[in-house]
């Protein structure tokens, strides 16, 4: 009867084990759908807050129904054709279900992270006398700039249409945001439908790891935009 009773342990063991995999897949997936979600940083637009090779988790519930702001760090739909065509990589079934269940970030090149430097209805200005880019006449000291790196070498003078955002990279020489794209389709601002979350951790390498700040206050002074009761 032993070698019996040892089979039937290790048939419940197996099952055990099927079991917690099968609800660890399920938790990740439904914290993948509705919570959070793994990106990976391939460029060096938002250095030195993003490191190329960066894996952040992004918060879902921004913009809905957590409401965004000013100086957020934002993962968001190329729509607008962006990014320039890369060579399509082979499939490879085991990684897509893993980024699928989210086991492991999305490294797909359909994404871009910037920051929001203007939200709907503000007068977003490059630049004041002293270099600086002005908010609804309120100009912004960005500690977050990469060393070096001024405001903006590209002059712009707009207003944020409703259900839009104006956003920038961190490392301004090196980010095609949306001051590259005033003259392309959506006059360079992003869709607020087309934010996937908020950035809130830099999950990885281990060395980095942290929360994604919003720089809230550099934003605290700039005032409503004419016209806006309140945000």
């Amino acid at each position: 009867m032993a070698p019996k009773q040892k089979k039937r342990g290790l048939g419940a063991w197996l099952r055990e084990v099927l079991t917690i995999v099968v609800i660890a897949l399920v938790l990740s997936f439904l914290i993948k759908t509705f919570l959070f979600r793994a990106f990976y940083i391939p460029s060096g637009s938002m250095e030195e807050t993003l490191e190329i090779n960066d894996r952040i988790f992004v918060n879902l519930l921004v913009p809905q129904p957590i409401d965004l702001n000013r100086g957020d760090v934002v993962v968001f739909k190329d729509t607008k054709g962006w990014l320039p065509q890369t060579a399509e990589k082979p499939a490879n079934p085991v990684r897509e279900a893993l980024t699928f269940v989210g086991l492991l970030p999305d490294e797909s090149q359909q994404h871009l992270v910037k920051r929001v430097i203007g939200t709907e209805g503000d007068h977003v200005v490059c630049c004041d006398a002293d270099g600086k880019i002005t908010v609804n006449g309120e100009a912004l000291d960005e500690p977050y700039l990469y060393p070096g790196a001024t405001a903006s070498d590209i002059p712009f003078d707009v207003v944020v249409p409703e259900g839009k955002v104006w956003v920038m990279g961190d490392h301004r020489n090196a980010s095609a945001d949306s001051r590259e794209h005033q003259a392309g389709e959506g006059g360079g601002f992003v869709d607020v439908g087309d934010i996937e979350g908020k950035a809130v951790v830099t999950a990885w390498p281990l060395n980095r790891i942290g929360g994604v700040s919003s720089y809230s206050e550099v934003f605290e002074n700039v005032p409503e935009p004419e016209g806006s009761s309140s945000k």
